[in-house]
């Protein structure tokens, strides 16, 4: 059943995902508020198909720290998932993402209009003071910038590898941080299946702005590699 249901899921995704990206054209010479209502349209989307074809439910906790105004989240990496889900889950989510995205057709130019924050990682300290200063930009339209401090997807389990990107915008943006566990691998992973079961969004206290640069980077990965590793052991 497994096999089945996964493979209904990714018929649905690929569909769901092609309709939306090609509609969305439409929204190009429109306000940025339309491009924002589209995304997370297909964002919840693909939370209903999960529920009624992978058998896979989403769950939020957290709630009192869930931002709803201008805020900088740091997220565990582990599926495609963790960036789709926070276009339905926060109010107007921006991602930190690499520049070679920009050349996946139409994702590309999405991501140019709903304002992402694109980082040439190849690009040192020239790219952390681009980084710093689309952060600045974003946060004067009160959004919530979700940065993935590990940079890259990892395997559940694992401690992450942070990089330097988020230590800059802390320091630069001098704002709180927002962490947020998340058990999405253990049910969405790189291969076909999607396991049944229960993905969990844990927004955390957030860490208060300040904080030495090193002691910033290890509460930081304390707290959300720790709450990660609990959501895992629980089995959900």
């Amino acid at each position: 059943m497994i096999y089945l249901r996964s493979f209904l899921f990714q018929l649905f995704f690929w569909l769901w995902s092609a309709v939306w990206a090609i509609g969305m054209i439409v929204t190009f010479p429109l306000p940025r508020r339309a491009n924002t209502w589209c995304l997370r349209g297909w964002a919840r989307g693909l939370i209903w198909a999960l529920r009624w074809l992978a058998d896979i439910r989403v769950e939020v906790r957290g709630e009192r720290y869930r931002p709803t105004g201008p805020a900088l989240v740091a997220a565990k990496h582990q599926s495609m998932f963790d960036v789709f889900s926070q276009f339905a889950l926060l109010p107007d989510a921006c991602f930190v993402m690499k520049k070679e995205l920009l050349m996946v057709p139409l994702f590309g130019w999405h991501g140019l209009k709903a304002g992402m924050v694109v980082v040439d990682r190849s690009g040192h300290s020239a790219a952390l003071k681009k980084l710093v200063r689309d952060a600045v930009d974003r946060m004067k339209e009160t959004r919530q910038v979700v940065i993935f401090p590990e940079g890259t997807r990892g395997e559940p389990g694992q401690p992450g590898d942070y990089k330097p990107g988020i230590a800059a915008l802390y320091r630069e943006l001098d704002m709180p941080v927002t962490p947020l566990a998340l058990n999405c691998g253990s049910h969405w992973n790189k291969g076909f299946l999607r396991e049944p079961g229960t993905i969990v969004f844990e927004y955390l206290e957030p860490i208060p702005a300040g904080l030495k640069r090193a002691e910033f980077m290890r509460e930081l990965q304390t707290r959300i590699d720790g709450a990660t590793k609990a959501l895992e052991d629980e089995g959900l």
